[in-house]
Order: C-alpha cells, then structure tokens, then sequence
C-alpha cells in the first residue's frame, strides 16, 4: 500500500460525516405482553432506517407461558441482561405499577430508558425519575405515540398555523366496553385492578389525552375532576374519569369511559374563525362558512400503529444521539402533575392548582 493509499484509509472522518452516519443502539424489552408484540416489536423492525438504529438483543420476561421472540434471547430476570454484553437501552413494557421501580433500577445500570405510559404517577415519582436520569447522564422517553398519529399530526398544524383563529374549546371524548385484556386470561384485566395499574382509565387512556391537551394548550392552571366505577364492578379502580382543563381564556374537556356500549372517539376544537372535528376516521375542518373532510381511517387501522410507534423510537434515538434529557423528563413532570392534580380534585370535588415540571 502506498504512503497516499494508507493515509486516505485512516483519514479521521469530518464532522459531517460523523453526524450522517447514526449510531446503532442496542437494546432489550422488559415485558413479552400485548403491546410490545403488537406495536413495540414491529415498530423496531418497521423500516431498514429503525432497524439501523436500534436493536433489540434480547427480552425479559418471568412468565412461564412466554413464547421467545425468534432469534432473540429470552431471559427470566433483568439482571441476567449482563450476560448479553453491551446494552444501550431497555425498553419497559409492563403494567403501570412496575415502571417506577424498573425505571430507577435501569439508569442504576447506566441504561437509556424507554417506557410505557405513564412513567409516573406523581410529581415526587417524575422527581426521583429526573433526579436519577441526570445523575446517570441517560435519557427518559415516555410511550407517548401518540403524537405521531397522523390525525393529530395534522390537527395540531392546523392549530398552529392558526386555521380556526384563536381556539376557545377543546374536547376529547373516548368510549370503550371495557379495560383492554392484553394476552391475560383472567377474569378482569390487570387495567381494572390497582396492584398492577396504579390507577383506572384515566391513568391508562386518560395520559393520551392529557399530553395532546398539554401539546395543543400547555399546563393548565387550575384542573377540575370526577372519577368513578359505572359498570365494571369487579374492577377495583375508576372505569370512567371528567376531567376539565381551566386556562385563562379557553377550557379543555376531557371525558373517558369503559363503560359504554361500543367504541368511539371524538375530539373538536372549537375557534373564533372556525372548528375542527375527529371522529372515528374521518377528520373535518370548517373555517369561513366552508368545510372540508378527510378520511384517514386506513392511518388508524390498527395495523397502521407500528408506524406510530417508529416515529416515538426515531424521537428516542435522536435524543440519544443529543444527549437530550431535559424535554421528555418535563414532559414526564408535567403529565405527573395534571394525573396528580386531578385524581386530587376527583377526591376533594374542588379544583386543584397545577404547577409546570
């Protein structure tokens, strides 16, 4: 090899170049249930770009009936993820009650975390969770997939780009028959019983709607609430939740329920130059005496969420990549607060104050 030749082999790449190409991150599911083989797994496989910059090299999960991913070591306790060698990040898909306790004990090993919703429950909860991702230097990314839904992600431009004027009314309406069973064959679903989820549909549903409502209006001042047990009585946590959202110049309302007789959604914002309706799959938006409609319900199949799921985990790596704590553990915070705040509210029957992370 001549002088020329060997120098432009181990020529430092520019920094450009550095940044063209991402780092491959190696990671491991905590929890083999119906989210991560429905939504978590394909959302890693989704695309050739995902799967270059994430990995999963293994799972966790204790369950004797728990079917091995193919190819992907399955392992019985967290702690045997150190046989597996370098692990980046675990990603936390068990039942609400679990993710504090897993959280603190992953960034305990240095691990980048992602976990399913909600992270906390409580604003003491998102503080022991910020305090520990800042002392480990890693990254805390909520589930909050939602925000790459294409419906919202449309409505949320139309927000900003001001097509309503200044809106004044927000209302996010979900009606299910039930807490959804996951892979469990008992009786009543792990959603509906308190040891397992913290709390009923409005820590469950309920954190989907709370960090749209924060994403379209921000932390609201004061939070208004009920909660309550309709039907499901061999649920021992709130099957249905009211929520009020009171800002200075404009009201958020939130109801969710499993106690209805089929499955809907709605949400409207309503402006001073016009509205914007969501139901089922078709999005409509009237401004100026006109209306316009468009149908995204093959976006919303539910084979369609993979997708949604890809975009949260290109947001997750990117936040690697940065070294970005501080926006996800506000966001953690913040939801915390509004949860904290209304379940509060819900015990007292009076507003409670809400204060931003």
């Amino acid at each position: 090899m001549s002088k020329l030749a060997a120098t432009a082999a181990f020529r430092i790449p520019d920094a450009a170049t550095v940044r063209a190409t991402p780092r491959r991150y190696r990671g491991a599911v905590i929890g083999l249930g119906s989210i991560a083989r429905q939504s978590h797994i394909p959302g890693f496989a989704y695309d050739d770009a995902m799967s270059a910059r994430l990995e999963i090299v293994a799972t966790v999960d204790a369950a004797p009936s728990v079917v091995p991913l193919e190819g992907v070591p399955q392992l019985g306790h967290r702690d045997a993820l150190r046989s597996i060698g370098d692990i980046d990040f675990v990603d936390i898909c068990t039942p609400t009650s679990s993710h504090l306790d897993l959280t603190l004990w992953a960034l305990e090993q240095g691990y980048h975390v992602l976990c399913e919703k909600p992270v906390a429950l409580t604003t003491a909860e998102a503080r022991r969770i910020a305090d520990a991702a800042r002392a480990a230097g890693r990254v805390v990314m909520p589930c909050h997939q939602y925000r790459f839904n294409p419906v919202w992600v449309q409505l949320r431009q139309w927000l900003e780009q001001g097509a309503i004027g200044r809106w004044h009314l927000a209302e996010l309406h979900v009606y299910r028959l039930m807490a959804d069973r996951g892979t469990s064959g008992d009786p009543t679903p792990w959603r509906g019983l308190r040891a397992d989820a913290g709390g009923g549909i409005l820590l469950d549903h309920g954190t989907h709607l709370i960090y749209q409502m924060l994403d379209a209006a921000g932390v609201p001042p004061r939070i208004r609430a009920w909660t309550g047990r309709l039907r499901h009585r061999d649920y021992d946590v709130e099957d249905s939740a009211h929520l009020l959202f009171e800002y200075p110049e404009r009201l958020g309302v939130m109801f969710l329920t499993w106690a209805a007789r089929h499955r809907e959604n709605h949400v409207r914002f309503i402006g001073d130059a016009g509205s914007i309706d969501w139901t089922g799959g078709i999005l409509h938006l009237e401004r100026d005496g006109e209306s316009e409609s468009f149908d995204f319900t093959a976006q919303l199949d539910k084979s369609a969420y993979p997708s949604w799921f890809a975009g949260l985990f290109n947001a997750f790596a990117d936040a690697m990549d940065r070294d970005e704590l501080e926006p996800s553990l506000r966001d953690i915070g913040n939801v915390a607060a509004v949860l904290e705040g209304a379940y509060e509210a819900a015990r007292t029957g009076a507003a409670h104050e809400v204060h931003q992370a």
